[in-house]
């Protein structure tokens, strides 16, 4: 059982790269153009209490694929209300 678990882990960890890697481009973009237009704050904040949970979950579950997605995504959602927020006012 323990093998599986070791197996079950390395898919989750897998699959937390590549979700995770595929906010990293907008929020690479947003910082380069700082054009937010194109993101909703009310989006942003549902996901990023989502992934919160998840991140919180991932801990009580001693899941280190869910721990270390979460907590990569976070940053990553964190960055981009921020961004939201300061550069929204250019476009108005």
């Amino acid at each position: 059982m323990l093998a599986n678990l070791d197996y079950i882990e390395i898919i989750g960890i897998v699959a937390a790269v590549l979700t995770t890697a595929s906010f990293l481009p907008q929020v690479y973009q947003t910082w380069k153009t700082k054009d937010v237009s194109g993101l909703s704050l009310p989006m942003l904040v549902l996901f990023f209490i989502g992934i919160s949970l998840w991140f919180i979950y991932g801990f009580l579950k001693d899941s280190p694929s869910l721990i270390g997605a979460n907590g990569i995504s976070m940053l990553s959602f964190l960055l981009l209300i921020y961004f939201k927020v300061k550069y929204a006012k250019r476009y108005r």
